[in-house]
């Protein structure tokens, strides 16, 4: 059975009907329950009828035969099965802890950026990686990206017209994007633009990176093929792009937690259509998935004033029918996968019960769902295998131009001042080193960063947009050191002080991606975001800084491949040094 391109055999359907008819019997039936109908946004009883992962009926009969699993849900609420329509699960979680993870607070589909997989795998195993998690309990599905989002020294080798094309037609990705490459398209790239018109025609939105754009840029991304868009920061962002006719995802994330106010501005300005709005928290780092995902989201969207069937569709239908996936998911009706959250009380999204694909990953709030034994290594997805290193000659710091970090994500170059050719930088300053090296060795940027750290001796992380190694610190002997314990450990972040490691995180999956259950992650990334503060982090989310160190979509100066890069004029200041 293909998820996506919807070709069931026609056997299971006849099954389906089948249980209508009497002649098989539902594996599960949840009875008495209040459910949420979406298409009506209307709260009715009713027997929800369900083999094995697809709901077959819903409405007031129960089955004639008495051996049926029936459980009452008499008291309960019912929606449908939450989806995150924006995920990106490469924030040091891997894409089945994250899904194992969300599935317990409800979400239970996600719509996720494959980004990293251009860096990891070749094609072939991605596809079957793609497929390999199509045996888990909860839905994935995948975007087919069209640029990097840096500025690499061989962008072709990963982004083409035939792999991107190939993504594109694969059943499990639904969209093309997200487009943070669209200046070029602006400019004229019109390889970029047949990607986007071909996303199109084969029925698949196209996701806009469209922070602070302005209503005639908006206008042309519309005529261009831009579907939707979720980088409005005000209430009147949103609703400029909504009047646009772009759907509209509203962003709760661990770098912007912006959902509150934007729904206070919609809210205020009189909007009372919901049905091209969605939410998404949007890649948030660990810790900041706490409490869940979607339910969070829709929690904030109850407490806020939203019409509760509007909440709940935000979350389910409304993101279900933009990908053209409503025959089969967002809503709780005939031939739907059985996604559903049984709740308590219908203003509290937070559910009691969770089935995905018709198995519970949640009863009367206890896990039941076995943890997911996946084999990793026969997909590709290994320890880093470092058969270089680094020394002190790859330390030598002559570049004029530093990054000054403003805030989490946002840098302006500066001019250095201090003395880069010592092996210490005093602490009375905020300067440190700052390098990025290439994962096989072949090249390096050495510059100098300020802001991040005011004492730290290093911090060297195998974790970053590219999966190219960032160290960073106020000692060249203690990045050494960090620097080897990332390599023994085969990928992390690695922190060292005055001779000692004082933290380590191990990223063994592609160097990218813990390979551990979210609970200890979390613990692990408030450990590492207390230390950086201690030494003297002043801003909110490390783990983004040093993933978008190398981010291009972001203002002002970026290190990249290439090597230091001004954003605006897409010009290499200093270019990186083969070693």
């Amino acid at each position: 059975m293909l998820e996506n391109g919807y070709y069931w055999r026609n056997r299971e359907i006849r099954q389906h009907v089948a249980v209508i008819d009497g002649t098989v019997e539902p594996g599960l039936v949840l009875a008495n329950g209040t459910y949420l109908n979406t298409y009506t946004k209307q709260w009715l009883k009713a027997n929800i009828w369900i083999l094995n992962d697809r709901i077959v009926y819903v409405g007031d009969k129960l089955p004639e035969n008495e051996t049926a699993n029936i459980i009452d849900c008499e008291g309960s609420y019912l929606v449908p099965g939450y989806i995150e329509p924006h995920a990106h699960p490469f924030q040091l979680y891997n894409p089945i802890s994250l899904a194992n993870y969300a599935g317990y607070y409800g979400t239970t589909t996600l719509i996720n950026d494959n980004l990293m997989w251009n860096f990891l795998l070749d094609k072939k195993k991605a596809v079957t990686l793609l497929k390999s998690f199509k045996q888990l309990p909860m839905s994935m599905y995948w975007w087919a990206r069209f640029d990097s989002q840096t500025a690499l020294q061989d962008e072709e080798e990963f982004f083409n017209t035939e792999d991107v094309l190939s993504w594109l037609n694969h059943h499990l990705v639904v969209q093309g994007g997200e487009l943070t490459a669209w200046p070029n398209l602006l400019k004229g790239d019109d390889r970029l633009l047949y990607w986007m018109q071909e996303a199109k025609r084969l029925g698949k939105p196209v996701e806009g990176h469209l922070p602070g754009a302005s209503e005639k840029t908006l206008t042309k991304m519309k005529l261009l093929g831009v579907t939707a868009d979720h980088e409005a920061m005000t209430g009147e962002e949103a609703i400029r792009r909504l009047r646009l006719g772009y759907q509209v995802g509203l962003r709760h994330s661990s770098i912007r937690p912006d959902l509150p106010k934007l729904l206070d501005e919609i809210l205020e300005a009189g909007i009372e259509a919901f049905d091209n709005l969605m939410m998404t928290t949007d890649g948030g780092t660990p810790a900041f998935y706490k409490e869940g995902l979607m339910n969070i989201c829709i929690e904030i969207a109850i407490e806020k004033g939203v019409p509760l069937p509007d909440a709940y569709r935000m979350a389910s239908h409304n993101v279900a029918q933009h990908y053209g996936m409503a025959e089969h998911h967002g809503t709780i009706a005939p031939g739907r996968i059985a996604n559903i959250n049984i709740l308590d009380a219908k203003e509290n999204p937070h559910p009691v019960s969770v089935l995905a694909k018709g198995t519970w990953m949640k009863r009367d709030h206890e896990a039941v769902q076995p943890k997911t034994d996946f084999d990793w290594a026969r997909h590709g997805i290994t320890p880093l295998e470092i058969d270089w290193d680094l020394s002190m000659a790859d330390l030598q710091f002559s570049v004029p131009i530093g990054l000054d970090l403003m805030n989490n994500v946002i840098i302006e170059p500066y001019p250095i001042e201090t003395d880069v050719t010592l092996d210490i930088i005093p602490d009375t300053n905020n300067d440190a080193f700052l390098l990025l090296v290439d994962r096989k060795g072949k090249w390096r940027v050495n510059t100098a960063i300020r802001g991040f750290t005011n004492k730290l001796g290093a911090m060297v992380s195998s974790y970053s947009t590219t999966g190219d190694f960032v160290c960073i610190g106020k000692s060249k002997p203690d990045m050494l050191l960090a620097w080897q314990r990332v390599k023994e450990l085969g990928g992390g972040i690695v922190l060292a002080h005055q001779g000692e490691i004082i933290f380590e995180l191990p990223l063994r999956l592609g160097g990218n991606m813990f390979d551990g259950e979210m609970t200890a992650l979390i613990d692990k990334e408030i450990e590492l975001k207390g230390l950086l503060k201690d030494y003297g982090y002043p801003f909110a989310d490390p783990i983004y800084t040093i993933l978008f160190l190398s981010a291009t979509h972001l203002p002002y100066i970026r290190v990249t491949q290439q090597g230091i890069l001004d954003v605006k004029k897409r010009e290499v200041l200093f270019p990186a040094i083969m070693r």
